[in-house]
């Protein structure tokens, strides 16, 4: 089964869900409606930009939430929760309310079992999983909700069709080496000569360096 997870991990891997995220906002241009555009590209970077600082801010200064292993909000759930549902929406948004609801449904229970695979490689823990996943999902739920009250939107399904290969095809490419530019930025900004890792929570507590009340510092 180890196969199965780690198959669906690489599906939310930045390789295809940075693309698709991007196509989204293509997508989006398209049909000419520059609100939707700008809405998606301010949600989904908000998310990203999150995602980004708590992991600079446990890699640099050793902030996280020790007692359940929170070192950041888990990118591959994130970008997986907010894409995914939004794409399979925007495919059957012409549909009837009842296609739109089992897409997004859909494309919500993707996400969830990609977020689960990550716990299940061991690349996050459960609470890394599941904040990540709510924050994607938080992200997806506001643009949908936005694009369901704004005006009608029109989509090629051959431009939307034409961007699934990008999950068959991404995982075979060369990983983005996203994971060490977090670490360079981190160790830039705080001066560091390397990043804090989740050993520091093996470690005596007599021997760590701050005490910190609810964070690990």
């Amino acid at each position: 089964m180890m196969w199965w997870w780690h198959g669906l991990s690489l599906v939310g891997s930045l390789a295809v869900t940075g693309p698709i995220g991007v196509a989204i906002a293509i997508w989006l241009v398209a049909g000419r409606s520059w609100h939707l555009t700008a809405a998606w590209c301010a949600l989904f970077g908000a998310g990203m930009a999150l995602v980004v600082a708590t992991k600079v801010a446990f890699m640099g200064w050793g902030v996280g939430v020790e007692a359940v292993e929170f070192a950041g909000f888990s990118g591959h759930a994130m970008r997986a929760a907010a894409v995914f549902p939004v794409a399979f929406y925007l495919l059957v948004r012409t549909r009837p309310i009842s296609w739109r609801v089992a897409a997004t449904a859909a494309g919500v229970a993707l996400a969830v079992l990609i977020a689960v695979s990550r716990v299940y490689v061991e690349a996050h823990s459960v609470s890394e999983s599941v904040t990540g996943c709510v924050l994607g999902l938080l992200v997806a739920v506001s643009f949908i909700w936005y694009a369901s009250v704004r005006e009608h939107l029109v989509l090629s399904r051959w431009l939307l069709l034409m961007c699934l290969p990008i999950v068959v095809i991404a995982p075979r490419v060369e990983p983005v080496p996203a994971e060490r530019w977090i670490e360079q930025l981190a160790m830039h900004l705080s001066g560091r000569d390397q990043t804090y890792t989740r050993a520091i929570w093996q470690k005596p507590k007599s021997r760590q360096r701050t005490p910190s009340a609810g964070f690990s510092l």
